[in-house]
């Protein structure tokens, strides 16, 4: 009775089964995972019919490498990344107009090259200094000041902060090579061009030298007084009208 049976079962599949491979009907309870083996083996055959068989003994062995040959390996792909820069990176430069808390105008003397706080009056306009502001992306971005780098308009002039004697004073120098400050390193010489600028109102704010914390561009309380560095216990003015030029 076995023997017919299994007779028969072979030639129903035969038309399926590669040469030297029969299928055997066991009665035992098969278990899911012998279930889910066999599935495995019959649709990885189904698939490479058109291989030959090397053998008609169909091992563990056989099987373990028709499952092997079934898993889809997960190959992880980690993007590398090039480390995080520390150099402050300039991005928009626009035209600005800058008072003083008393609304003050900002005027070059050529001779000294410094720049004084004056109230001009009508017909003196054209003596007004206007900035070219230069921003810069800072490395940490959750810091609420914007650096920037101060321009006299029309000239290679930069704002500067640098020790001339035993504290930080506000200079102009001449940067004839605009590409030198396109990238700023926290180490480098050029941090003396850098300022922090603070919002504290609609177009009020306060420039702090990014090379000395706590050092602010200021005027004085008189009239033509020159513009210089200043701390906050100074009585000093140290909060600008800044606006932008269309």
């Amino acid at each position: 009775m076995e023997c017919e049976m299994r007779s028969s079962v072979s030639m129903k599949w035969s038309h399926r089964m590669p040469t030297g491979l029969e299928l055997e009907v066991s009665h035992q309870p098969l278990k899911m995972k012998h279930l889910v083996n066999i599935i495995i083996a019959l649709e990885r055959l189904k698939t490479s019919g058109s291989q030959s068989v090397l053998s008609t003994e169909f091992r563990d062995e056989n099987l373990l490498h028709v499952v092997m040959e079934s898993i889809i390996e997960e190959h992880l792909v980690t993007e590398c990344e090039s480390a995080p820069s520390n150099d402050f990176s300039s991005g928009v430069e626009y035209q600005c107009s800058i008072n003083d808390t008393k609304k003050r105008s900002l005027v070059l003397s050529q001779d000294s090259l410094k720049l004084y706080a004056i109230m001009l009056q009508g017909g003196n306009e054209h003596r007004k200094v206007y900035l070219n502001m230069s921003t810069y992306i800072h490395p940490s971005p959750d810091r609420e000041a914007r650096p920037v780098t101060l321009r006299i308009k029309g000239t290679d002039l930069y704002l500067s902060c640098f020790k001339d004697d035993a504290e930080p004073t506000l200079h102009l120098e001449v940067v004839e090579d605009k590409s030198s400050l396109s990238t700023i390193s926290p180490n480098s010489e050029e941090m003396r061009f850098l300022f922090y600028k603070h919002d504290t109102g609609l177009n009020v704010s306060t420039l702090m030298s990014a090379r000395f914390p706590d050092w602010y561009i200021s005027t004085g309380q008189s009239d033509n007084n020159p513009v210089e560095m200043c701390q906050e216990t100074d009585n000093r003015y140290r909060t600008f009208t800044i606006q932008r030029q269309s």
